[in-house]
């Protein structure tokens, strides 16, 4: 089969997560891309076209035009990637769908809940797909985690512990002029109105929820904003109470020295519990109750078809961050080549819409709570 043609808003010299991004779409050679909107003015867009070696007639100057020339073409592209920051999510996304181009964007949705309330009408009338990159999701020993939640191998859900500190952020970065992340990640303009919690809060929300499969309906948080003179919150605990009972903390911070990309999730049952560290993807922990702990790892003894099937090498060969979102970019081309045949595609575990609009619930309920001093608010 022919790579899907591939097309990219945002993205260009010195973006990390476009990078990303475009390492994903290859690893399986499932996408090539062809063209793109790379940069906020044309002549960057064109000097990074030109370095990732895209025909000049295919490097555009703005979003409008790309979405609006790609779709006349008969090699026009299938599908595009939108990985600007988050107040650029939801025009892009809106442009391409309604042309029919299919859409796989980074997280979250959009920057604020207006935004992703416009993007949800176009997007459940849009004939083309919409698919977000949760790329945790991802990772094959939280796909088995998931299974055997479904399967019932903790019995019914009890507590919920999942936690992504980093630190990169323990001093202002974003005022040194030299650390582009640091700038648009702490502008509420940019980024939208959480700080911590939009940017790897929403992603442990995310994953206690994939891994459960329960939803948050109410929670208690704490936001604060640690650095003088910071416009959005830096660190987060937040309670959680889960659809059925169960009972949750989460903790987002970006100014916990000596932490890099710790997320954690940690899930009990009453008859077992898991664990799984992001630093050390390839190995989940198991704890029948009353029982020795089980190690099981990535492609080992123990691994089961959900983990099996996105691992590429054999055990002990560690795939992590890129690979966890490659299989987000390889369930995608399976996903668009069904709907281009006239198929149901499946999406079960491709984060898409609701889980984008979980996640902004999510932020916003946060913030409202915080503001009531931690009081107890729906999502």
């Amino acid at each position: 089969m022919a790579p899907i043609r591939l097309g990219m808003v945002g993205g260009g010299k010195d973006a990390f997560i476009g990078g990303v991004h475009r390492i994903a779409a290859r690893i399986d050679g499932q996408f090539d891309l062809v063209a793109g909107a790379l940069s906020s003015t044309p002549e960057r867009s064109a000097e990074s076209g030109a370095a990732l070696g895209l025909a000049p007639d295919r490097c555009y100057g703005n979003y409008e035009e790309m979405a609006e020339a790609e779709a006349a073409r008969p090699d026009g592209i299938q599908a595009v990637s939108i990985v600007t920051p988050n107040h650029m999510h939801a025009g892009p996304a809106m442009a391409f769908l309604k042309r029919g181009i299919h859409v796989i964007c980074d997280k979250p949705l959009t920057a604020t809940m207006e935004q992703a309330e416009e993007l949800a009408e176009v997007i459940r009338a849009a004939k083309a797909l919409f698919i977000l990159t949760h790329n945790y999701t991802g990772y094959p020993m939280i796909r088995q985690a998931r299974e055997m939640v479904a399967a019932g191998d903790l019995g019914t859900i009890r507590v919920v512990q999942v936690e992504y500190p980093q630190d990169w952020l323990t001093v202002a970065a974003e005022e040194t002029g030299t650390n582009k992340q640091a700038e648009w990640r702490t502008d509420p303009a940019r980024s939208g109105a959480g700080g911590s919690i939009g940017d790897i809060g929403t992603h442990a929300h995310n994953l206690a929820c994939f891994v459960t499969g329960l939803q948050v309906e109410t929670l208690a948080a704490d936001l604060q904003s640690f650095v003088p003179g910071r416009r959005v919150d830096d660190n987060a605990h937040i309670l959680l109470r889960f659809e059925g009972g169960a009972r949750g903390m989460l903790w987002s911070s970006q100014v916990a020295p000596g932490n890099e990309n710790g997320l954690r999730l940690r899930v009990y049952g009453e008859t077992g519990g898991l664990e799984w560290a992001q630093e050390d993807p390839n190995y989940l922990w198991f704890t029948p109750f009353g029982q020795p702990k089980r190690l099981l790892t990535r492609a080992g003894a123990g691994a089961i078809g959900a983990a099996n099937d996105v691992s590429r090498t054999p055990g002990g060969h560690p795939e992590g961050y890129l690979e966890g979102f490659a299989n987000i970019y390889t369930g995608a081309a399976a996903a668009i080549r069904a709907a281009e045949a006239g198929e149901e595609p499946d999406l079960s575990l491709l984060p898409g819409l609701e889980a984008g609009l979980n996640g902004m619930r999510f932020i916003a309920a946060a913030i409202r709570s915080s503001q009531s001093d931690a009081a107890w608010v729906a999502l």
